[in-house]
């Protein structure tokens, strides 16, 4: 008579004859395979037509120079450029918001700036029926030291490469969150501007912001596009047929 093998023997034969199988199958990678590969997506995702530079900061500052600007020391000196009206407010709208975490007191900028941001704040909303956002304006040297002792990527607060808030003459635009077709829409929008020298845009890394330094030449361009009947939208065709300022 033959012997039978008991039920619970052949599941636990045939339990250690799959597990390798299984096993191969169950593999998961290391984590820090994951965040390699998370790292690698990042460094491919950043890929800006403005790439901040040494260089470009001395754009900016040269521009402050050549127009014999202050860089505001503190809100003392704030104060009185916008009780002169040096410093103009910028104001929100349907085509533009603040980041609610900016400093309403910090939400001015030179004349020339917020005819920048009026500008292109229309335009992108013709184009997209939104807003776009500004998430930080003019700065003091003392709030500018501040930043930087939690943000090692600030520009510094004096010297050559000084950041170009202390003279009220740039704002940082929200890039976190467009679309592709968004981006590439501003970047369009602004690289025949930078092209005449009107403005000197960055594309920061770490911050998410179109970082744009805007020429006190800005106004002359805009009353000569408006007396010509036009709106104060450059195209690439325009960039080649104006000179130079």
């Amino acid at each position: 008579m033959k012997r039978r093998i008991p039920i619970a023997t052949l599941l636990f034969l045939l339990a250690a004859v799959c597990a390798p199988a299984f096993a191969l199958h169950s593999y998961v990678a290391p984590r820090r395979t994951r965040r390699v590969r998370r790292a690698h997506l990042r460094r491919l995702r950043w890929n800006p037509v403005f790439r901040p530079s040494r260089e470009s900061l001395l754009l900016q500052n040269h521009e402050i120079d050549r127009m014999d600007l202050p860089r505001i020391q503190d809100d003392a000196e704030l104060e009185q450029l916008k009780a002169s009206e040096d410093l103009v407010p910028i104001v929100a709208g349907p085509t533009l918001r603040f980041d609610p975490r900016l400093d309403p007191d910090r939400r001015y900028c030179r004349p020339w700036t917020r005819e920048f941001l009026d500008d292109l704040s229309q335009a992108y909303y013709k184009e997209f029926h939104t807003s776009i956002q500004v998430n930080s304006a003019v700065r003091t040297v003392k709030i500018q030291k501040k930043l930087r002792r939690h943000n090692r990527n600030a520009a510094p607060a004096e010297g050559e490469i000084a950041s170009s808030h202390l003279a009220g003459i740039t704002v940082d635009i929200q890039r976190r969150g467009l679309s592709r077709e968004q981006l590439k829409w501003v970047q369009d929008y602004m690289r025949p501007l930078k092209d005449q020298g009107l403005i000197e845009p960055e594309e920061e890394r770490h911050q998410w912001v179109f970082h744009v330094m805007v020429s006190g030449r800005y106004t002359d361009w805009r009353e000569s596009m408006m007396l010509a009947g036009e709106q104060p939208i450059p195209t690439t065709s325009e960039a080649a047929e104006l000179p130079l300022q």
